[in-house]
């Protein structure tokens, strides 16, 4: 009996080494020589220090920058590790808060999140994505009319010309993957670091 399972043992061993072992090991050693900033995370420096990635939003409060994507993601409560509280763009719990189009609590955050919006800019329907989370909740783009809608009250904040800030949102736009693929987008981190260069006026 030994002779019959001593060949599926050995198999599964080169299988697990092969599979589990060199092949991970192989592919991080070839990402890290042809890809090697994706490979560490993407990560974004200024001056010469890590700022974020990006790919993971992080959260702008103060009118001098722009803002990104509202976020679902929760962390534990540190009070009580039955609850859970939001933890806005928690790469460790990535996530939706799954509600649907009918439930009061997301229609009651959409409508008071667009009564904030239209304070800052009564002119311009407000953005879809600027009050909708994103299925991961850590979503770092906006849509370019996001960024737009935003141009006054960051340009107001800062002390600076609105065609100034409404030309660095056109000059961080990105735009489909091969002209093809997926939608143009403005990736905040990289704009509210381009904000600063400007300085304010």
């Amino acid at each position: 009996m030994l002779r019959e399972i001593r060949p599926a043992i050995v198999v599964l061993l080169a299988l697990t080494l092969i599979t589990g072992l060199a092949y991970p090991l192989a592919m991080t050693g070839i990402a890290e020589v042809v890809f090697p900033n994706q490979a560490q995370g993407s990560m974004i420096e200024s001056n010469g220090k890590v700022v974020g990635s990006e790919l993971i939003g992080q959260v702008f409060t103060s009118d001098k920058y722009f803002h990104g994507r509202p976020s679902a993601t929760t962390a534990p409560d540190p009070n009580d590790s039955t609850k859970t509280v939001p933890a806005p763009y928690n790469a460790a719990n990535s996530g939706g808060s799954n509600l649907g189009p009918s439930n009061k609590a997301l229609v009651d955050r959409v409508q008071g999140d667009i009564d904030t919006l239209k304070k800052e800019n009564s002119a311009t329907p407000v953005p879809q994505d600027l009050v909708t989370t994103s299925a991961s909740g850590l979503d770092p783009d906006i849509s370019p009319e996001g960024a737009l809608f935003q141009v006054p009250r960051v340009a107001k904040a800062r002390n600076l010309p609105e065609d100034r800030v409404r030309q660095l949102v056109v000059d961080h736009t990105e735009g489909r993957l091969f002209g093809l693929l997926g939608e143009p987008r403005v990736n905040v981190l990289q704009l509210n670091l381009g904000l600063d260069q400007l300085g304010s006026g």
